[in-house]
């Protein structure tokens, strides 16, 4: 009988928000909020993506912000950051994702009503359950300059197992 291997992965990732007359929209979890402008990135910014991703990063030794999504930018033109969650996820091999913890801070957009909705997405584009997705917001409360809302913060833990 083969034991299971667990890891658990650690990503963050965080931007500052574009002056407001820009037409960037702001996109976090793949979901456009229409209250706050983009994020500074070449990509769309979205950094609960990237947070995922690089969690997915430190369990698999692949680098997928700092390699993979790269190329797909500034080769290929593509910033939708789901792609590179897509490409994030095939980088795991054996190994499946039981569990994703998220955090975001930033005193702007108003996450509350939308967490829901946040998980529901991610969890349909990691391939996971609503129940596998664990999302949790704080304004920060002008601690920092993500609590003063200069731009936005996100932690990601992500737990896997490989039989």
């Amino acid at each position: 009988m083969q034991v299971p291997i667990t890891r658990v992965g650690v990503g963050q990732d965080s931007h500052r928000f574009l002056p407001h007359d820009s037409a960037k929209p702001c996109i976090v979890a793949g979901l456009i909020f229409e209250d706050c402008p983009g994020l500074s990135a070449d990509s769309d910014g979205d950094v609960v993506f990237h947070a995922i991703c690089n969690a997915i990063s430190s369990v698999t030794g692949v680098q997928v912000l700092g390699g993979l999504a790269i190329d797909l930018c500034h080769k290929d033109g593509i910033t939708d950051s789901q792609v590179y969650l897509e490409k994030a996820m095939e980088t795991l091999d054996k190994q499946t994702i039981q569990h994703v913890a998220l955090t975001i801070e930033g005193k702007r957009p108003r996450f509350q009503k939308r967490v829901e909705q946040m998980r529901v997405h991610i969890a349909e584009v990691m391939g996971l359950r609503v129940d596998q997705v664990g999302l949790t917001v704080t304004s920060g409360d002008g601690l920092t300059d993500f609590g003063c809302g200069e731009g936005l913060q996100c932690f990601c833990f992500v737990t896997t197992v490989q039989v």
